[in-house]
Order: C-alpha cells, then sequence, then structure tokens
C-alpha cells in the first residue's frame, strides 16, 4: 500500500513539476473530443402505443374469423420490412435528397435499425423511431422522429384494415375464377360419365357398385329362398289336408249327415284351439253355411265344398311357390351376369372406377369452393358493416424534448477527464524516460542506497518574480479549459431548451 501511494505522490510531483505539459497536453485532447462529440447529431426518440381489438362476437357466431392474432403478428413483423419503411422515407424528410435507389436502400436500412414495433400485451403494441440526421436542427429532428411514427401508425392502419377488405374482395374474385374453371370441369365429367352409364348401364359407378350390387342380390336371394321354404311347407300342409278331405258328401240325416260331420270337424278343429281367423276354420264355416241352406245335404254323392276350398287353396300356393321360384331364377342370373362383368371386362370395370372417382373428386371440391366462396362474401360484408379490427392509439406520437443520444453533457465532462489524464500520463511517461527521481524515496528506493538529505531549489527576487507570472498564466489556462468546460455545457442545455 505504501508503494502505490508513493507511486502515486511520484506521479502527482511529476505532474507538477511539468504542469505546462500536462495543461498543454489537456487542451489538445479536450479541443479534439470536444469538436469530436460536436460532430455527433442528436438523436430524438418519438414513441406511440396503440391498442388493437381482435374479438368480434359476430365473426365468431358466423364461424368466419380468419385468425385476428395471426394476421397482427404478421403485421407486426412485416411493419418494419423495406416496403413501408421506403414509403415512410418517400413521405417524410428522410426522402429529401434521395436521388438514386442505392441511397434510398441505405436510408431504408438505417431507418429498419431505428425503428422498433413490440408487443408489450395482447393487443398493446409499442412503435418507437430514433431519428438524427446531421443535415437537420435538433427541432427538425425531433419533429421528424414524431412523423415517422405517426406514419407507421397510418401505415398500420391501412394494412388492417383497408388492406384487409381488399384482401377479401381480391379472394372472392379469385374463387368465382376457380369456380368457372371446377365448373367447367364437373360439366364434362357428368357428360363422360352419363355417355358410360349408357353404354354400360350394368357398370355404373364401377367395381364397387357392381360389388354392392352384387351383395345386395346375394341377400335377396337369401330372403327369396326363406320365403320358397315356407310357401313349400304351407303347400304340403294343404296337400295333407286335401288328402284326407273326400271329394263327395254321403247322404243320411243327424249326425250322419254331411252338415253333421262339418259341424264334428269344426269342433275337433276348435278343440286343438285355432281361431275363427284359422284359413281352415273360415273354411269349413262357410261349408257349413251351405249345407244349412241346402237343407243339411242330400243323399246321394253331393260335392264337398270343403274339398272344392282346399283345392283353390292348394293353386293359390302353388302359383305363390311358382313365383318364388321364377324370382330365384332371375336374381341367380343377375348375379351371374354381375360375376361375369367383373371377371370378363376389368378393363370396363376399371374404367368406371376411374370415372366415378374423378367425378366424385371434382364434385367435393366443387362444393368445397361454392361455400369457401359463400363464407368470403359473409365476411366481407360483416367487415364492411362492422370491421372486427378496432384500432385505438393510445398514445399518441410524443414530441421528443431531450436527445435520446447521445448523452452530450457526460461525454463533455469524460473528455475533460480524459484530457487531464492524458496530460498527466504524458508528464509521468516523460519523467520515467529521462530517468530522474520526483521524490528522495523513490531515488533512495531505486539505488537501493540511504539518502541523506536533499537540497531545495533557492531561487533569486527576479526568478521568484517570473514564477509567480508564470503560475498566474498557468492558472489562467486552466481556467480558460474549465470555462470552455461550462459554455459547452451551457450551450448544449440551451439548444436543448430552444426544442422544448
Amino acid at each position: 500500500m505504501n508503494e502505490v501511494f508513493e507511486e502515486l505522490r511520484a506521479a502527482a510531483v511529476s505532474a507538477w513539476h511539468r504542469r505546462w505539459l500536462v495543461l498543454g497536453v489537456a487542451w489538445g485532447v479536450c479541443l479534439l473530443g470536444w469538436m469530436a462529440v460536436a460532430m455527433i447529431p442528436n438523436k430524438y426518440e418519438s414513441k406511440a402505443r396503440i391498442f388493437v381489438q381482435l374479438d368480434d362476437v359476430l365473426s365468431d357466431q358466423l364461424k368466419i374469423a380468419n385468425g385476428g392474432k395471426g394476421e397482427i403478428e404478421r403485421v407486426r413483423k412485416t411493419l418494419a420490412g423495406a416496403v413501408n419503411l421506403e414509403k415512410v422515407v418517400r413521405s417524410t424528410e428522410l426522402g429529401k435528397g434521395i436521388a438514386s435507389q442505392r441511397q434510398m436502400e441505405r436510408t431504408v436500412a438505417g431507418l429498419a435499425e431505428s425503428v422498433k414495433v413490440e408487443s408489450q400485451e395482447d393487443n398493446l403494441f409499442t412503435i418507437t423511431a430514433l431519428v438524427g440526421k446531421s443535415s437537420l436542427s435538433d427541432a427538425e429532428n425531433a419533429k421528424l422522429a414524431q412523423d415517422v411514427v405517426q406514419k407507421l401508425i397510418d401505415i398500420f392502419r391501412e394494412e388492417n384494415i383497408a388492406g384487409n377488405r381488399g384482401e377479401v374482395a381480391e379472394t372472392v374474385v379469385f374463387l368465382d375464377q376457380q369456380l368457372e374453371q371446377r365448373k367447367t370441369e364437373l360439366e364434362a365429367a357428368e357428360q363422360k360419365l352419363s355417355a358410360f352409364e349408357a353404354a354400360h348401364p350394368d357398370l355404373v359407378g364401377g367395381s364397387t357398385a357392381i360389388a354392392g350390387r352384387l351383395s345386395a342380390t346375394r341377400q335377396e336371394v337369401r330372403g327369396v329362398d326363406a320365403d320358397l321354404a315356407a310357401a313349400q311347407s304351407a303347400l304340403a300342409a294343404i296337400n295333407g289336408q286335401l288328402a284326407g278331405t273326400p271329394r263327395t258328401l254321403s247322404s243320411g240325416g243327424g249326425d250322419g249327415t254331411a252338415l253333421g260331420q262339418a259341424q264334428a270337424q269344426l269342433a275337433g278343429m276348435q278343440a286343438r284351439g285355432l281361431t275363427d281367423a284359422h284359413p281352415d276354420v273360415a273354411a269349413l264355416k262357410r261349408q257349413i253355411a251351405l249345407l244349412q241352406r241346402s237343407g243339411g245335404g242330400a243323399a246321394g254323392g253331393m260335392p264337398n265344398p270343403a274339398y272344392t276350398s282346399l283345392v283353390s287353396i292348394k293353386a293359390e300356393r302353388e302359383a305363390n311357390v311358382q313365383a318364388l321360384m321364377a324370382r330365384k331364377a332371375a336374381l341367380q342370373s343377375d348375379v351371374s351376369g354381375a360375376m361375369a362383368d367383373q371377371a370378363t371386362e376389368p378393363a370396363v370395370s376399371a374404367e368406371a372406377n376411374r370415372i366415378s372417382r374423378d367425378y366424385e373428386v371434382l364434385k367435393k371440391k366443387y362444393d368445397e369452393l361454392l361455400q369457401n366462396r359463400e363464407e368470403m362474401r359473409l365476411r366481407g360484408q360483416v367487415e364492411s358493416e362492422r370491421s372486427s379490427f378496432k384500432f385505438d392509439v393510445v398514445d399518441p406520437p410524443s414530441t421528443p424534448r431531450n436527445p435520446a443520444s447521445p448523452n452530450r453533457p457526460l461525454l463533455l465532462f469524460g473528455v475533460l477527464i480524459l484530457g487531464l489524464g492524458a496530460g498527466v500520463g504524458a508528464a509521468f511517461g516523460i519523467t520515467q524516460l529521462r530517468s530522474t527521481f520526483a521524490t528522495a524515496s523513490g531515488l533512495e528506493r531505486a539505488l537501493d542506497l540511504p539518502v541523506l538529505g536533499a537540497i531545495s531549489e533557492s531561487l533569486t527576487d527576479t526568478a521568484k518574480a517570473l514564477r509567480k507570472k508564470r503560475m498566474k498564466m498557468f492558472y489562467a489556462g486552466s481556467a480558460s479549459l474549465a470555462g470552455l468546460f461550462v459554455v459547452l455545457l451551457t450551450i448544449e442545455f440551451v439548444q436543448r431548451g430552444m426544442v422544448a
């Protein structure tokens, strides 16, 4: 610690002994530094906040919302793009003096580094512009920063309100064009399908349709087989009943008459639990009624009405069996024909598949485009009558009062400190180069020998007067340096006041 103190003391003594060198170096460094600081243009920052409402009840209810947050994110990223910044340059003071596209590109690139669009919350955005053009005054730079932010807000509004409606109209026109094209293709597919169906009615729908028809026919065959089995069973039953019924009725009265036999048969059927709705019971009742009208049956071989009724029932059931057998034969013929189509005409079947598939795909795409066009039209009407984009300027572009950069007072003070430090460093360096010692302790430490004493400088009266005069000049030079620093600070604050 003592060595550090001694070094500092030696540096101070060296600087004092060579104070004119320190002052000269300080003046030179300060003048150059302050001139460099003066060349740095002041940059003024303007800031604005905007609120964007993305939710709209009507659009959500109609299911036509187009992802407002995604659109705002897109605008946030592209707002500071080259195209929009070029619009800002051309409409503000930044565009003056630009004669070539290369100059425009350099100006746009510089402006892109000075413009920021940040999202503070979901719906709140901050637009900031930092502008400092050396050819303009501080007041003009402050006004230019405000103009840049205002122009960015105008572009933001145009991109999201007017631009969005224009996109909807362009989209509707594009969908109309696509619909006309798809309509022509669909009509051609319909004509091709109709011609194929006329030429090959059995292959309409392709192999899938043929397989479906084949499966349905086979299912129908199984149903006909079941009905045929039931009809054949009913025919066998009527044949058995017919075999036990006499063709004619024997003569005689009482219970031996035909009426008595019929009534006995009716009683037996009712005993077996047959109801009046049963066909045999109904036929026997008709026979009894006929016998009662004829006086209970005459003697000598009268035709049996029950037998006649059973014969008619048998004929009806035989006809039903024949019809079912014919239906089964026709269905089996259809199955054989479908199987033959699949086996003998694979190329035609493949063509049927392709035509049907192409038609279905075109029809599906046409229906989707038609639905999309109607949704876009409805969306355009909603946005025209009630826009889902709500835009509010929370804080208008601010008018900067003080430069955002550079911090000129701090830079001026830093240059002053740097100049003084450079002067002291120059004096200390020369001392080290000349191998002189500012203090006796330094000499003792360097030579490692004891120093018995030091002889102080003795001046005459004339020399003292000259030194005193030189000291006044040194103090005047130092005060001038400090005064110049104060003057520069005063000029800086006066300029800021003029901007405000």
